[in-house]
């Protein structure tokens, strides 16, 4: 919640704000015949009230001329109220409203029944969108901030499991590496691997509390826990990728696949493409290993790797150079 002014203006210029409400408090409108509010915001639109005295009293509700109102329009739904503070009080209030707001012409309210002296309009705003495509669509509600929401959630979430793993808060399962010991929890190993998931649900033993990774040193797999914890380092991902592709294989963790295939795809170059040809067809990466062929043959690098290729060929898959072969069909233009 928030509560603020509009402006530096005249007191009786300034629109006070709390929530979603706006509220524009005039003494009085003596002689005048026309009033502008001062700026305020709501969302992220400045909003202006103006209110016109002729026979009757017009209120319009806009948002500030300029760049974002021009780009991202506000679709409004909105009450709007007067009231005065009487004896005895009296007030009179729209319908609820729905306007794509642009200019000061696009809403405008006539109020027949207007006292002289002392009056407050009171402007609640149910829901703002941003229209799109030409007004013809609207965003999702730009309320509640549903992405403050998860994001707070999300970090408070990765906090607490980082303490669960770095201060072995109720650990209840050991991992036996090549070169080392780790702790963990059975409840958050079994929820990202359905691998894990397996092992403690059918190994209801002793031995259930023990879990043996023969194919990791202590800091890949240290690595390992913190991507399923969440408390993973770029630098040390970048360092351990190609063993967190492998276990994340092994143990069917399909976020650390992706992550690796996509982070493999990032650096290829002629130095490494053949070897992340070969854990492409490995580990079946669709997207790895139509990138590699597609470097070796669509941009010509295949003459780069000349020294290095009949080795690969000697050692390859059939099928793997069957599609190599393939793709040379594909981009070969015979003069």
């Amino acid at each position: 919640m928030s509560l603020s002014g509009g402006g530096g203006g005249a007191p009786d210029s300034r629109v006070e704000t709390i929530s979603r409400l706006a509220q524009w408090r005039i003494d009085t409108l003596g002689s005048c015949s026309f009033r502008r509010s001062d700026p305020f915001k709501l969302g992220i639109w400045n909003w202006y009230l103006s209110v016109e005295k002729s026979r009757s009293v017009c209120i319009r509700l806009f948002p500030e001329p300029g760049r974002v109102a021009k780009d991202q329009p506000p679709l409004a739904r909105f009450l709007l109220r007067v009231s005065w503070p009487g004896p005895p009080r009296r007030s009179c209030a729209t319908p609820v409203q729905e306007h794509l707001l642009r200019t000061s012409d696009d809403f405008v309210w006539q109020v027949d029944a207007m006292s002289h002296g002392h009056f407050t309009i009171d402007v609640e705003f149910l829901d703002l969108r941003i229209a799109t495509n030409n007004a013809t669509e609207s965003s999702s509600s730009i309320w509640p901030n549903e992405g403050m929401v998860q994001r707070i959630a999300g970090k408070s979430t990765l906090g607490c499991l980082s303490r669960m793993l770095t201060e072995s808060i109720h650990t209840d399962v050991t991992i036996n590496t090549t070169n080392g010991v780790l702790k963990a929890h059975k409840a958050v190993l079994a929820a990202c691997s359905p691998v894990f998931e397996s092992m403690f649900v059918h190994d209801l033993k002793e031995e259930s509390s023990t879990v043996n990774i023969n194919d990791m040193c202590l800091e890949s797999c240290s690595a390992l826990l913190g991507f399923i914890y969440g408390t993973i380092e770029q630098e040390q991902f970048w360092k351990h990728r190609l063993s967190l592709l492998a276990a994340a294989n092994k143990y069917g963790i399909g976020d650390i696949k992706d992550c690796c295939e996509e982070s493999l795809l990032e650096d290829i170059n002629s130095s490494n493409v053949l070897e992340r040809l070969h854990v492409a067809w490995l580990y079946q990466l669709g997207r790895l290993k139509k990138g590699c062929l597609s470097y070796l043959f669509v941009f010509g690098k295949i003459y780069d790797v000349r020294d290095e290729i009949h080795s690969f060929f000697h050692h390859a898959d059939r099928e793997l150079m069957l599609e190599m072969f393939q793709e040379v069909l594909s981009v070969w233009k015979p003069i």
